[in-house]
């Protein structure tokens, strides 16, 4: 698993200090640090055989994913975990799987909070021609049914349509920063059998409760469909526990 996972870094990484801070923060969260130490501009240059310039800038990733402190005198120090930003889609991709899926969790409790209500607040002002996108995204699903990559990129764009509508750009840009966990979320739930016809057939239960105008329908329309989306990760994830443990 480990190794389709770098092979998968090996295509997206394509700069030298981007490999290296991707495999500094797989050994800080394997515990490899001591006392919260991290590895030195110095440290780094001997270590990976690279220049003071390619250290530098390995660091300053590693400051702005929130992984590391470069304290006075040079000092790196590592930031509390829960301080990390979940959100870059460069940490999703370095992080372990158990991790990840701690994250899907947490992103699903987030999801909840938040899309009934920004479903009731769209069904309340939404325009004509946001319904006609909307509609044309539904009938976009039914004929990528058997696409699960194609399909997951329609429903993020049905997801922030929907936000969009709601008018609250704090809102917006919060939906929107979650993007990439959100595309790591729907390739798990599109993996049933018949995964992406029920998501259709949530999508366009929304899509007709926004067409009502009717705020609590659309309310509960999109809470349905994250319950199935819950269930669909849970069941996944017990299915890949079970799976490693053979």
């Amino acid at each position: 698993m480990q190794r389709r996972q770098e092979s998968q870094d090996a295509v997206k990484v394509r700069t030298l200090p981007v490999q290296v801070a991707a495999h500094l923060t797989r050994r800080i969260v394997s515990g490899e640090f001591e006392e919260g130490r991290a590895p030195s501009e110095l440290d780094i240059s001997q270590e990976f055989g690279v220049s003071r310039v390619v250290a530098r800038e390995t660091l300053k990733i590693l400051a702005s994913l929130d992984i590391v402190d470069v304290a006075q005198g040079r000092r790196v120090v590592v930031r509390p975990r829960a301080e990390w930003d979940y959100l870059s889609p460069l940490l999703i991709e370095w992080l372990p799987a158990e991790i990840v899926g701690e994250l899907l969790q947490e992103l699903h409790q987030l999801r909840v909070l938040l899309e009934p209500e920004l479903a009731a607040m769209a069904a309340a002002t939404v325009t004509d021609e946001t319904l006609a996108r909307l509609r044309a995204e539904i009938d976009r699903m039914s004929v990528l049914e058997a696409d699960p990559e194609a399909y997951l990129e329609v429903d993020h764009e049905f997801h922030m349509e929907i936000c969009r509508a709601a008018d609250n750009r704090i809102l917006d840009r919060i939906m929107y920063s979650a993007r990439w966990l959100g595309t790591a979320s729907r390739r798990i739930t599109n993996e049933g059998p018949a995964a992406l016809r029920c998501a259709t057939t949530d999508h366009t239960d929304i899509y007709e409760a926004l067409v009502a105008r009717d705020p609590e329908r659309a309310r509960a329309a999109m809470r349905k469909h994250l319950s199935n989306n819950s269930t669909l990760i849970a069941q996944t994830q017990r299915t890949k526990r079970a799976t490693r443990r053979r």
